[in-house]
């Protein structure tokens, strides 16, 4: 889901025969949180209930990618492996596993957007993410365009709390900061609409996880 440098959008589907299996109604209010998920851990699931209670969430869908164009192909793990690793994670009827951008052959994330909210009108969708992708969101491509199309919510991440809130995409959409009280409405603003929320922190990271992994095992 991180993204770098343009692309063209060609899906490989029209919008009315998208079949992704995410069974979206009308006045639904959802959670889009994507991300490589290399591996998938507690964290992640941290973010994802947080938004889910806070902003009063019907569903959250996991937008697992193909492929982030970031990092080497090396050092992840199969699609299946990981939409494998995230169901184990990610239990229970308000949390939605998906694989959609492989099935409409998107490779950034405003391409993506875009498809689901024509997919699915009177759907109230919301961006989530972790603090520490907020750091480098600006980096996106058409980040300022995500912005603009759905609601964000950003969900405190330990390592990022203080430099998420200076980061480019906090501070150019400074005056659409909502304050946390009205998260429960936040899926029904106009974009651009974004909020910062705290909650007790997991320290986990994937990154840590492959480290941890790769150091050799002693007798």
């Amino acid at each position: 889901m991180f993204q770098a440098g343009p692309a063209p959008f060609k899906p490989a589907v029209a919008h009315g025969a998208l079949r992704d299996g995410l069974n979206l109604s009308r006045g639904m209010r959802v959670g889009l949180f994507g991300g490589s998920f290399n591996p998938p851990h507690p964290g992640h699931l941290h973010v994802a209930e947080t938004a889910r209670i806070r902003l009063g969430l019907d569903k959250v869908v996991w937008l697992v990618s193909p492929q982030n164009p970031l990092k080497s192909a090396s050092e992840t793990a199969t699609l299946a492996q990981r939409m494998a690793w995230v169901r184990d994670l990610a239990q229970g009827p308000d949390m939605i596993v998906s694989d959609v951008e492989t099935r409409i052959h998107t490779q950034w994330t405003i391409d993506t957007l875009r498809l689901l909210k024509a997919r699915y009108p009177g759907v109230h969708f919301v961006w989530v993410m972790g603090s520490d992708n907020l750091m480098g969101f600006h980096h996106w491509k058409g980040w300022t365009d995500i912005a603009r199309l759905m609601p964000m919510a950003v969900i405190a991440r330990p390592g990022s709390i203080l430099g998420s809130r200076f980061a480019p995409t906090s501070t150019f959409f400074a005056d659409r900061r909502v304050p946390a009280s009205r998260a429960p409405v936040l899926a029904e603003m106009d974009a651009p609409a974004w909020v910062y929320l705290t909650a007790p922190l997991n320290p986990q990271s994937s990154t840590a996880i492959r480290r941890a992994a790769a150091q050799p095992q002693t007798p």
